[in-house]
């Protein structure tokens, strides 16, 4: 079979799968549970314009609802209440489903501004996927959707809120500004992460979809500003070297010459983050950097030298089809496409496993480690065939918008 005819068995075989084995997971949010999960059968239901799909899609959120209504109070992103309304509002934003997100969702909001209070301010917990950008992400969704004036101008107080809490923490050196956290439980090495997943990565991109708007243009500008140039800082200039950035700025560090090449960490996150940064300030300097941080990244196509293990989103090899792609149609540079074909492939050659799921299982490291079979967007075959369908659609997708991409 050609390249298209194997994705396109792999989407129907994921889908038959996630349809049968969706409620064995527990949670409900878009990276790790349940929403994530449904975002792939609807989006499976337009590529094949087979509503069967959608109607799948549909259970699921209903499932997710449940769930709520019953107890579930885990708030975050990734995993909880916050991706699962986050979930609701891109799918009416695509058209998949027709709700009330006001009436749906508010009640959700004091919950989530009080883990957002208590992660900021008490543990200055500014995680994506886990924490305080997160749960803000979903108010920012929010904000943008509302109907309703009163419930935008109380969304906007609560961003505002996040903004003052991030400047309150932050550490603040001259033109630079960072935030500090413990490396590992393991360790007492306080740093600074760069990633997209869980570090600064993450917090400009937020800010800079927050700064094109009037109501926080002035509070985000001077954070964004430093806080970029903080990372802009630890750019490693030596071309011996595979990559661009450090994932972690401590002092004493180890200079390293090799990150891992993901989503989560490393240069492919920090450049796509830079070049968005560059366009929300219009400024072409940084823009241009963050091109040159991916451009560079294209070169690296080693597994081994690449710590490329499985092929999720997070860190494996559908990740980096996804950011490459995404690039190629910003900018038109045909190596960034070049590059997506040779990592997709590489996806499919991966798909290994016989006892997995369509030939996929995710790495697990440290004390628990192994191969595990994994259905979830971030991790799991949710996301690899979304991956797929924005990879073979002729129309965009919008669902890598909860991997902080487009």
């Amino acid at each position: 079979m050609n390249t298209e005819s194997i994705l396109l068995d792999k989407l129907e075989k994921i889908s038959a799968i996630l349809s049968e084995n969706y409620t064995d997971n527990q949670h409900v949010g878009v990276l790790s549970g349940i929403s994530g999960i449904a975002l792939f059968q609807f989006y499976y239901a337009k590529f094949t314009d087979n509503d069967a799909h959608a109607d799948v899609g549909v259970d699921m959120i209903s499932t997710v609802i449940e769930k709520i209504n019953e107890g579930y109070s885990f708030p975050t992103f990734c995993t909880g209440i916050a991706g699962a309304g986050w979930t609701i509002e891109l799918l009416d934003d695509e058209g998949f489903i027709d709700i009330d997100s006001d009436e749906l969702l508010a009640d959700l909001d004091a919950y989530l501004s009080s883990a957002i209070l208590q992660m900021g301010e008490k543990d200055k917990f500014y995680d994506f996927l886990h924490g305080t950008i997160g749960i803000g992400f979903y108010f920012f969704k929010r904000y943008q959707n509302t109907k309703s004036e009163t419930l935008k101008a109380n969304y906007k107080l609560k961003l505002l809120e996040l903004i003052d809490s991030l400047k309150r923490t932050a550490i603040e050196e001259g033109d630079t500004m960072r935030w500090e956290t413990s490396i590992s439980k393991e360790t007492a090495i306080i740093a600074a992460n760069l990633s997209l997943s869980h570090g600064m990565a993450s917090i400009i991109n937020f800010l800079s979809r927050l700064v094109r708007y009037d109501d926080f243009r002035d509070q985000v500008m001077p954070i964004l500003q430093k806080a970029t140039q903080f990372i802009l800082k630890y750019e490693n200039n030596d071309m011996s070297c595979s990559s661009s950035f450090p994932s972690w700025v401590y002092d004493g560090m180890e200079k390293s010459s090799q990150e891992r090449l993901a989503w989560c960490y490393g240069d492919l996150g920090i450049g796509l983050t830079l070049y968005r940064v560059g366009r929300a300030l219009d400024n072409d300097i940084i823009a241009k950097k963050g091109i040159k941080t991916v451009e560079q990244s294209c070169k690296r196509r080693d597994l081994e030298e690449t710590r490329v293990k499985d092929n999720g989103l997070c860190h494996g090899t559908f990740g980096m089809v996804q950011i490459y792609n995404y690039m190629y149609k910003e900018t038109n540079n045909k190596i960034f496409k070049e590059t997506a074909n040779f990592w997709m492939q590489q996806g499919i050659d991966m798909a290994t496993h016989i006892d997995g799921y369509v030939g996929y299982k995710q790495w697990f490291g440290g004390e628990d480690q192994g191969w595990r079979k994994e259905m979830n967007l971030l991790e799991g075959i949710a996301g690899i065939g979304l991956s797929i369908i924005s990879y073979l659609a002729t129309f965009e997708t919008k669902w890598d918008e909860c991997l902080l991409i487009s």
